[in-house]
């Protein structure tokens, strides 16, 4: 006797029954509803591709000879429609090798006629509960993704979460932080979160990318500028510091910053004052200052690049968000979140990714981290057209075979390290489609490093192609 669980499962179920005889697809259906699934049923594939898209059907059983379209065909066009679907192959005239290829191409299963309805209740049976249970997974995915994020970043990885555990330790003192990490790792997350958990959360959060601004930009958007100090300044204007003074001003690329710039600065951590650009006029402020930067400072101030006096002063304390090939573990997570977030702002039901998008997803090394995730899952969810995210909604370059490219060990042969440097830039410009913005963020520099050094290399051409 048929339990009331096992009824309910099976009502949850919708299967399209597909078969060119109406006759059969009347009995098949009615012995369904009768087993408590709910079914619908046409003699027509355009119509059951239809169904499909508009009903929800997960479930297709498909008569393997029909004209106009056999089943392979169908199985072929419903898997490129929605990769999640399962099909049921059935066929008067049985063989291995058919049920193989059938298998191969991405049938679920392969029944002969006259159906064995008892066989075919238990397959039905083993997909409806696998269904359940996904939904019963998603509910505790939903579960595990709000308990794994903090002021907006998700992560459940021990790395991540010493992150949080340091955060919510350091924001309740009005004290300069140091936000390490690569580029796309969310170091501008974690300084609005120390912000929001501050003494003084209600006052304003200013930001400034200091890798996108020349000095001289650069500093009249911090101090500010009065009116005729240089040209184009038409009206005074007060910068970031006076914008922000009693909240917090995050300081994104700071490593990015001239020696120039970093005396300024340090002047603002010590004194507590600034002057606009053109004025002589000193003012006071109080702001909390945080810095982030991708680049290891320590090395930079061995260089010379960068004030040992500054680097002390911002560096205090100091918090370092790791890459995601630090915390794998995230990546599921992640995919979650970013899921649930792109499918809410482009009106999708998307249910997940397929097993094999999952696989390329979790190989991928992700040198843009977050970011890049962030980026693929948004590009994919808006292009997809089923519930389901798959290989051909990733970007080309995810879909082609991963391969080491000239430093496998089969052709590794020794380089200086200039020559390493320029072939890895170039490849991450072909990979980034000559953006060089993007490429930039994906090196991990800042792009006058990049121009610099592509700057560098074009007269390197041009004297070696004068000297020929």
């Amino acid at each position: 006797m048929e339990t009331p669980v096992a009824g309910t499962v099976r009502k949850n179920l919708t299967v399209c029954v597909l078969d060119d005889d109406s006759n059969q697809v009347e009995l098949t259906t009615e012995r369904l509803e009768k087993a408590g699934f709910s079914a619908i049923g046409t003699t027509n594939p355009a119509e059951a591709l239809q169904k499909i898209r508009l009903e929800g059907c997960r479930v297709v059983l498909v008569d393997f000879q029909m004209p106009g379209m056999d089943g392979l065909t169908f199985l072929e066009k419903v898997l490129q429609f929605d990769p999640g679907v399962y099909v049921i192959l059935i066929t008067g005239y049985y063989s291995v090798d058919s049920a193989v290829e059938a298998i191969r191409r991405g049938a679920y299963d392969y029944l002969c006629k006259p159906l064995d309805f008892s066989r075919l209740e238990k397959t039905l049976d083993d997909l409806a509960e696998l269904f359940s249970r996904r939904s019963q997974m998603r509910s505790l995915e939903e579960k595990l993704l709000q308990n794994s994020q903090f002021q907006g970043i998700v992560g459940r990885s021990p790395a991540m979460l010493d992150v949080f555990d340091l955060a919510k330790k350091v924001a309740r003192h009005y004290t300069n932080v140091l936000i390490t990490g690569p580029t796309g790792s969310g170091k501008e997350l974690v300084a609005r979160a120390l912000h929001e958990l501050s003494p003084v959360a209600q006052e304003r959060f200013a930001v400034c990318n200091c890798s996108a601004l020349v000095d001289t930009l650069l500093e009249s958007q911090l101090f500010g500028h009065v009116r005729g100090s240089f040209t184009g300044a038409t009206d005074t204007r007060p910068g970031l510091f006076e914008y922000a003074n009693g909240g917090t001003v995050f300081l994104d690329e700071v490593g990015e910053t001239s020696l120039a710039m970093q005396a300024k600065l340090l002047r603002v951590i010590q004194n507590r004052e600034i002057q606009r650009v053109g004025s002589p006029e000193v003012k006071t402020v109080d702001v909390r200052l945080i810095a982030a930067t991708n680049r290891d400072l320590r090395a930079e101030v061995l260089a010379g690049r960068f004030r040992e006096d500054l680097f002390y002063r911002l560096s205090s304390i100091e918090i370092r968000v790791p890459g995601l090939t630090d915390r794998p573990e995230d990546i599921p997570v992640l995919l979650q979140h970013f899921l649930k977030k792109y499918s809410q702002r482009y009106g999708k039901a998307l249910q997940g990714l397929t097993r094999r998008a999952q696989i390329v997803l979790f190989q991928y090394d992700w040198p843009g981290n977050v970011r890049e995730l962030e980026n693929v899952i948004s590009s994919a969810a808006l292009t997809t057209n089923t519930d389901f995210i798959d290989v051909s909604d990733l970007p080309e370059h995810l879909q082609k075979p991963r391969h080491n490219g000239s430093m496998s060990e089969g052709n590794w042969r020794p380089l200086p390290l200039d020559e390493v440097r320029r072939i890895h830039i170039e490849h991450v410009l072909e990979m980034c489609n000559s953006n060089r913005v993007r490429a930039a963020q994906v090196l991990g520099i800042g792009r006058t490093s990049l121009y610099r050094f592509l700057k560098r290399k074009g007269k390197q051409a041009a004297a070696a192609k004068g000297g020929a």
